[in-house]
């Protein structure tokens, strides 16, 4: 039998790479009865009489596994957000944030279409991104038109798998043309009716770019924090991770508790009011969750 990783899944099929040769194949009948389900970028023991007719036989352990988009083992998120069209929006990145941080997986933020800005919202989103890189992440400042920061995204892309996300509309799909051109991947203009951009990525696929492995996901806005517990939110937080050892009281939630350093960051203007009360409301959310049985 050989090893291969699962770089795309559709309509049934899985597409396996194994020793620079793609084998499409099916999962195992018993897969189901286990509820197991392959996903893009497993790591799979498999069987092929030929290239079209293979079968996964075993999905090895995986690192991690994101639900929306469905893939395994992914190195880093690229997450692109636009400075506008859709205008940028730091609750949806922190959201973002929260659920890559909570997989272990290392982010990098992306704003695309900074060519689109004027002196007033350029102020806006500079603070914006000052802000994200005193957290201590990576901002990577692009535009699709100009090919400004393009280069500047290949270091991280090498000998990794990574996942671009975001919202619809924000450029993943122009970024990655940009990146490599002959991927031609479809793109669409935002619809000045809805605000927002098309869909137009509709499944998961591992393409190689910059020597590493990327995947262009479908773009969503909606992200749930279903498997997020009170306790770990903070931890989801740069921020707030490297001051709870301050705290007077262990396992402190920064919202209520006396002598939190959090808060006190807060009031002395280190951490940025706007990421404080994402915190709460995020916190509130998953108060508020209904218990699952």
């Amino acid at each position: 039998m050989a090893e291969g990783k699962i770089i795309k899944a559709l309509s049934g099929f899985y597409y396996v790479l194994s020793d620079g040769e793609i084998i499409q194949c099916r999962g195992r009948g018993v897969f189901r009865k286990h509820k197991i389900t392959p996903l893009v970028g497993d790591h799979v023991v498999f069987q092929a009489n030929s290239k079209t007719d293979g079968y996964i036989m075993e999905v090895c352990e995986r690192k991690n596994e994101l639900i929306r988009p469905p893939i395994a083992n992914v190195d880093q998120a690229i997450l692109v957000f636009s400075a506008v069209e859709p205008d940028f929006s730091p609750v949806l990145l922190d959201r973002f944030l929260v659920l890559i941080e909570a997989k272990d997986i290392q982010p990098i933020i992306v704003v695309n279409k900074m060519d689109l800005l004027d002196d007033e919202i350029r102020s806006t989103i500079e603070t914006y991104i000052n802000d994200y890189r005193q957290i201590g992440y990576d901002v990577i400042e692009t535009s699709t038109v100009t090919k400004s920061g393009i280069e500047k995204l290949l270091p991280y892309l090498e000998g990794r798998i990574s996942v671009f996300a975001g919202q619809s509309g924000v450029g993943k799909s122009s970024l990655l043309n940009a990146l490599r051109p002959d991927l031609q991947l479809k793109t669409n203009d935002i619809s000045t009716h809805l605000g927002r951009g098309k869909h137009t990525t509709r499944h998961v696929e591992l393409m190689e770019v910059g020597g590493g492995l990327v995947a262009d996901t479908p773009g969503f806005s909606a992200l749930e924090f279903h498997d997020i517990e009170e306790e770990q939110l903070p931890l989801c937080f740069p921020e707030f991770r490297e001051r709870s050892h301050e705290c007077k009281f262990r396992g402190c939630t920064h919202i209520a508790e006396p002598k939190c350093a959090v808060r006190k960051a807060l009031e002395a203007g280190e951490i940025p009011a706007y990421r404080y009360d994402h915190y709460v409301s995020f916190m509130e959310e998953i108060k508020e969750r209904k218990p699952r049985y």
